[in-house]
């Protein structure tokens, strides 16, 4: 029941988060692309706060306490919620919906690069290839679309590091749940993008779909991340990203049914080629003896993980929970990602 109900949420997270691509494309017509990112993560925002200001009810933190995490955590906001969105509506409104939603496979490769050169992390070489086969499908996209699909491209490129960003920012922010710091990105980004947008091109004509503009930005970047994160709290991290990692699918599926697009030869195999690329991203593995420090933090965790150990009498170990904690120092092999426990060097 657990399962399915997770998997369940999974794909509607993929679903949701994946038709944000083509449900946009309509609304450049109506707004600039700043203020369309503005109301999409204000929507967000709308959206997540019943469950931020439940837990701050429950005495919960839904703000880092630290300087470093802050930092963190405003690194993500501007770059994932302040430039990533604006740079991908320009690029959406040079270009076609199916295209753009294949080019988001590239917030991967950026997620994965920047996370060597700039935090620590670790790539097999299956991962390695399917960067690079993601990297020849985006390629293979822009040469099929001529100047315009070129200059799209890297619009979307440019997305897709903000992004990447975002992501590396993100999981080491301590002390906050992903909601949390979604919360936050959509609140403090969503406001600026709109009030600098109206500032910039004024305000939008009378009879504006603004409710729908944030419907949307409510539930393809609010609801798509409650949902993940509730699927990988029943099924694991690891199985709910591979499930989200079918996002773009959704987003050429709604490109062709619902905007009528056509997929040119050149776009077909770029597919084909995305296909592959997340096939060899499943391959790798990381698995070596590596030794965790002494630390002290807060975080959501649960006490079935191999890493969690300390008592609550009652508790099952199964259940998610988020209070300060201390490790101690360990020394043991399994098979892991590059977390808040495992940012350690490979020499």
């Amino acid at each position: 029941m657990q399962r399915g109900r997770g998997i369940a949420e999974a794909v509607l997270s993929a679903a949701l988060f994946g038709m944000a691509t083509p449900a946009s494309k309509p609304l450049l017509a109506h707004f600039p692309p700043q203020i369309l990112a503005g109301l999409f993560y204000l929507g967000a925002a709308i959206v997540l706060a019943p469950g931020v200001l439940a837990r701050r009810a429950k005495g919960r933190p839904v703000l880092p306490s630290d300087l470093p995490n802050r930092r963190r955590l405003l690194g993500a906001v501007v770059f994932g919620g302040l430039l990533g969105p604006v740079l991908l509506l320009a690029g959406l409104a040079q270009a076609r919906a199916a295209s753009v939603a294949m080019w988001l496979n590239l917030e991967t490769v950026a997620t994965a690069v920047l996370g060597v050169l700039l935090f620590r992390e670790q790539l097999g070489r299956w991962t390695w290839a399917g960067n690079l086969a993601v990297f020849a499908a985006g390629l293979l996209l822009a040469w099929e679309g001529g100047a315009s699909a070129w200059r799209a491209g890297v619009l979307v490129a440019g997305a897709a590091v903000c992004w990447g960003l975002d992501n590396n920012l993100t999981a080491l922010v301590d002390g906050i749940g992903p909601a949390d710091t979604t919360f936050w990105k959509g609140a403090a980004a969503g406001t600026t993008n709109l009030v600098f947008g109206v500032a910039i091109a004024g305000v939008p004509a009378a009879g504006s779909p603004w409710g729908l503009a944030l419907v949307l930005g409510a539930a393809s970047y609010g609801a798509s991340i409650a949902l993940y994160i509730a699927a990988a709290q029943r099924i694991g991290a690891v199985r709910s990203q591979m499930i989200f990692a079918t996002a773009p699918a959704f987003g050429i599926v709604g490109a062709l049914l619902w905007l009528g697009e056509s997929m040119a030869p050149l776009q077909w195999i770029a597919a084909a080629v995305l296909a592959g690329a997340n096939l060899l991203l499943l391959l790798d593995r990381h698995a070596h003896e590596h030794e965790h420090e002494p630390m002290e933090h807060e975080h959501e965790h649960r006490h079935d993980d191999g890493h969690h150990d300390h008592e609550h009498p009652g508790l099952p170990p199964e259940t998610r929970h988020s209070h300060r904690h201390a490790h101690g120092r360990r020394v043991h092999a399994h098979p892991h990602w590059p977390d808040l426990h495992h940012r350690h060097d490979h020499r």
